[in-house]
């Protein structure tokens, strides 16, 4: 009852609702004068047929007919009286049967439920609201970004229009907030000027507008785009995006980059500084039947394996952590010990490399773009003629059937690339070849983060999540590098060497045993130490680098009671 009087404010204060009160008000002054009136005559018709009544059984009278109860205690005897009685009837039952309880529920209780159900849609932030990240749609890109910023303690809000899907996610404990995407006063209700970064992840016109709008009120604050024509690259810049994102050519080059074949081995990921991260599949080499132990891929090149990918489950790796041939190494070194890695484990089917790619849109044509530049030898299959636009081969066709694969080259490819924009046909997809060639390894792209686990348990060796792509980018621009995420749900962090390890050795901190990462790199004064050996002092003052997935890197910060503001400067 204490939120009566607010919604009652904001109920009255649209206008729309105050011209239907006045529409209801105007009914119900026709519905009394009518009652007065049936009332009246009730009166006369009753004395000329010598019946005396008050003027309070006259209203009791005409409101028992109206509402169809006629007790039947007071009745005429006339046909006059009858037929009077008759219209009074009717005139109830279309009055007070169907139009009042219409004109009640349309003009005033349908309203005052929508203005009830929107109080508790939030529509601005506390004005103590600071650091926060503004999100503008909720895509995939935006949902994926979510959990990543509650994963690391980052405030955030998402700001949506309609009404019911705001309050789906605020029910959903997702921080929402109800307005307009292109009014300047909704962007001030989002403490626009304290905020830490707007993220534009709607259409290339909607990101334009958003772009603008947030620009004119404050020339400062960083602005990241997503684009999906590279013709909107430079409309965004004008508008004054800080960066612009081209997800489908990012996804695309991620796509090409992991497939089996060329010069090398290892395919690299990412970078943080001269630290260099790669992954790696083992399929065809001569590391499949040994143990992380057995492969002495450390001695032998340097390299520290940090990560083990086996369809889609990560874990830390361990010496007796078997390597088979679905099994993908993530690898953390420099580029020349990467380079000693590639010469040790030569790289699968480097001979003859043949990559078949699904579905010609402009992810795939992306991919076909960067296979190119590695000249790699690659065809795509596409069933719509008008995706067919650069040089590259092409089979006409549906990949789900067997005479288009067949013509494709099916039996000798190395690699399978899936890239189109369905994650059902993906899956559907990735089923039908991996039944085909068991052997062979099938790259496939997802929309959605959900997916990936279907799609390596339908056959995919590896796969690349387009809303974890845009979310890690963002991430990445906003924490300055000190979090990298690198694939789905793989990060590095660096850290200051916690005060409780402080004098330990890496062997005495048993670090990876309490929490599944990996010690990657430590840093003194200009002293840089990639790949630390296990008898390497934790010092004071020393940076460190570690490595793990999304839990492991919490249970770090758990174990060692660190919160990421407070420890970066």
């Amino acid at each position: 009852m204490k939120f009566l009087p607010s919604q009652l404010a904001y109920f009255l204060q649209n206008k729309t609702t105050r011209r239907n009160i006045r529409a209801l008000a105007r009914f119900l002054l026709v519905l009394s004068l009518l009652v007065i009136t049936y009332s009246v005559v009730f009166h006369y018709l009753m004395a000329a047929e010598g019946a005396e009544h008050s003027w309070i059984t006259g209203f009791y009278w005409t409101l028992t007919v109206m509402s169809t109860l006629g007790f039947g205690d007071i009745t005429f005897h006339s046909d006059m009286g009858r037929a009077f009685s008759i219209i009074v009837l009717f005139s109830g039952i279309i009055f007070l049967l169907i139009l009042l309880p219409f004109t009640f529920i349309q003009f005033f209780y349908a309203p005052w439920l929508e203005a009830r159900t929107r109080s508790h849609a939030p529509r601005y932030l506390p004005a103590d609201s600071s650091g926060h990240v503004l999100l503008t749609f909720s895509d995939p890109v935006g949902m994926s970004l979510i959990e990543k910023l509650r994963s690391y303690q980052t405030p955030y809000a998402l700001l949506v229009e309609d009404l019911k899907t705001a309050l789906d996610l605020h029910e959903a404990g997702i921080r929402v907030v109800l307005g307009d995407r292109d009014d300047p006063e909704t962007y001030r209700k989002l403490q626009i000027d304290k905020a830490a970064l707007v993220v534009a992840n709607g259409s290339d016109e909607s990101n334009t507008n958003i772009v603008y709008t947030v620009r004119e009120l404050n020339p400062d604050i960083p602005v990241i785009s997503l684009a999906d024509s590279p013709n909107s690259v430079d409309i965004m810049a004008l508008a004054g995006s800080t960066f612009t994102l081209q997800l489908r050519e990012m996804l695309g080059k991620a796509l090409a980059r992991r497939t089996v074949g060329g010069e090398t081995q290892a395919n690299i990921i990412g970078r943080f500084d001269e630290l260099v991260i790669a992954e790696t599949p083992v399929n065809g080499t001569h590391l499949v039947g040994m143990t992380l132990g057995k492969s002495r891929l450390r001695e032998m090149s340097g390299v520290n394996v940090v990560g083990v990918w086996d369809r889609g489950v990560f874990q830390s790796p361990r010496r007796e952590t078997a390597i088979t041939n679905s099994t993908v190494l993530v690898l953390a070194g420099t580029e020349a010990q990467l380079a000693r890695f590639d010469k040790h484990v030569p790289a699968t089917a480097s001979s003859s490399p043949y990559i078949i790619i699904l579905g010609g849109g402009r992810v795939g044509r992306h991919v076909a773009a960067a296979l190119r530049e590695r000249g790699l030898d690659h065809v795509i299959i596409e069933r719509n003629p008008a995706e067919i636009r650069d040089d590259s081969p092409y089979v006409l066709g549906s990949a789900a059937d067997l005479g288009v694969l067949q013509q494709a080259g099916i039996e000798r490819a190395t690699s399978v690339v899936i890239t189109t924009q369905s994650d059902d046909t993906n899956i559907y997809l990735t089923i039908y070849c991996r039944h085909l060639r068991p052997d062979v390894h099938i790259i496939s792209r997802t929309t959605m983060d959900r997916n990936i686990s279907t799609l390596h348990r339908a056959g995919a060796d590896l796969v690349l999540s387009y809303a974890s792509l845009g979310s890690n980018a963002i991430i990445n621009y906003l924490q300055h590098s000190r979090i990298m995420m690198l694939a789905e749900g793989l990060d590095i962090l660096r850290i200051p060497v916690p005060s409780s390890l402080q004098g330990k050795t890496l062997q005495e901190s048993n670090i990876r045993a309490k929490t599944e990462c990996s010690v990657i790199v430590l840093r003194h004064n200009d002293n840089t130490i990639i790949n630390p050996e296990p008898k390497t002092a934790l010092l004071r003052d020393m940076e460190m680098l570690i490595i793990g997935s999304i839990s492991s890197i919490r249970n770090f910060l758990g174990e060692y009671n660190i919160t990421l503001s407070d420890t970066f400067h």
